[in-house]
């Protein structure tokens, strides 16, 4: 739906009294054709593209809590492509490319904003593997340039290049093409979309378990009741390790809590995305002013949103380190996402042991970036009833052949 400016404007001035609703809020039906769980960017991405390019008619996504509350709501809004192997660089450059035309595909503006992200390189060291890195991208088709120092400093004048800097800067490179979104848009987006084609988006609904008849997902046992459906698409985020323990199989997974936490805002100072390698450090700055920042996980098992205090101090202490000036603002709010982190820190995707059941899971710290192409691809899978190309590198079957594709490095993040 569009609105002229004048009736943008009557709108404001009456408080939306009469502000129609972005989507339903229908009661669960009885059967579907495929119900997806999880109503974050990924669920109602692949809801949306279920409903769009498979033609399916009677989809529903489940949702325990609030449309988008889980991680797509809890993340520092990075999108990039910048990987390292061939088969993370076609998963996330296609989540990148469909980033770039989401805005019109769904009519909904999602403040996607290609400002670039930049790697920070603190040692020779690090400009040997980052070179390597850089090479190994240009051959696989993605758009980065290494920087030198001064070029560096040109990029991010605020940056510590004082003589005594603990984490001196050495060079780093650029990837022009990525840069932030806004996350609770992309859902609104999803969910909008989905909704005007004829998909259910039942919030409050809590799986509790799986109908399973010679070995094939029949339907969901809910909170509001059960349901019966085609296929079942598992898209819970930080919680897919309880799900599939429901279903009766376990993933090679572990869940942490990885934090994030905004400043208060302040005129433009970072034009660009920064992150370091060697502090696990990531910065931008918001549409609003305010700065946007976080590094590594809690590194133990956790299911709560909060995340503790040391690992808050050592976030900052690494933000301050690279950005000084930085130092005199004051933290407006904090917070952590749930992440599932496989073995080898790529997602799992496709088929799950029990038969009609798809998965679109373990994206540790790099699901929101992907969420146009995490649903796109489970969709296709629920849909087919087999992988996609970009999607069968990631199948869970890798962890018996030990085809693992180890990005440790490429998520950025210190795990």
């Amino acid at each position: 739906m569009r609105y002229s400016s004048l009736s943008l404007l009557r709108q404001g001035l009456t408080g939306h009294a009469s502000w129609p609703a972005a989507w339903r809020s229908p009661a669960l039906a009885q059967s579907y054709d495929a119900v997806i769980i999880g109503g974050g960017g990924h669920g109602l991405a692949a809801a949306y593209y279920l409903a769009k390019l498979h033609g399916l008619k009677r989809v529903a996504v489940l949702e325990k809590g609030w449309l988008g509350g889980g991680n797509t709501g809890r993340n520092t809004t990075i999108v990039r492509s910048n990987y390292f192997f061939p088969e993370s660089v076609a998963l996330y450059d296609f989540a990148l490319r469909l980033y770039e035309g989401l805005s019109e595909e769904l009519n909904f503006n999602i403040m996607l904003s290609q400002r670039g992200m930049i790697n920070l390189a603190h040692s020779d060291h690090d400009m040997e593997v980052m070179t390597r890195a850089v090479n190994a991208m240009l051959i696989n088709g993605i758009d980065v340039e290494l920087l030198d120092p001064a070029q560096v400093r040109a990029e991010l004048p605020l940056a510590n290049f004082s003589p005594g800097a603990r984490y001196p800067i050495h060079g780093g490179y650029v990837q022009r093409r990525g840069g932030i979104a806004r996350h609770d848009a992309v859902a609104w987006g999803f969910a909008r979309a989905a909704d005007a084609l004829g998909v259910d988006i039942v919030q409050n609904c809590e799986v509790l378990g799986f109908l399973i008849e010679n070995g094939l997902v029949t339907g969901l046992e809910t909170s509001r009741g059960r349901v019966s459906a085609g296929a079942v698409g598992m898209s819970p985020s930080g919680h897919s390790g309880v799900l599939a323990a429901k279903a009766g199989f376990r993933l090679p997974i572990t869940s942490y809590a990885l934090q994030a936490m905004v400043s208060e805002p302040v005129k433009p100072v970072l034009h660009t995305v920064a992150a370091s390698w060697a502090t696990g450090m990531y910065v931008s700055q918001s549409d609003k002013g305010e700065l946007v920042f976080g590094a590594g996980l809690d590194l133990y098992p956790s299911y709560a949103q909060r995340g503790n205090l040391p690992t808050t101090q050592a976030i900052v202490a690494a933000v301050l380190e690279i950005f000084p000036a930085f130092r005199r603002l004051k933290m407006l709010r904090q917070w952590a996402g749930i992440v599932d982190v496989p073995w080898d820190y790529s997602p799992i995707l496709g088929p799950s042991p029990v038969g009609n059941l798809y998965l679109n899971c373990g994206w540790g710290t790099g699901g929101f970036k992907a969420t146009p192409a995490g649903g796109w691809l489970l969709a296709h899978a629920v849909a087919t009833g087999r992988h996609h190309p970009i999607s069968a590198p990631f199948d869970l079957a890798r962890f018996d052949s030990a085809a693992l594709i180890d990005e440790a490095a490429g998520a950025g993040i210190a795990h």
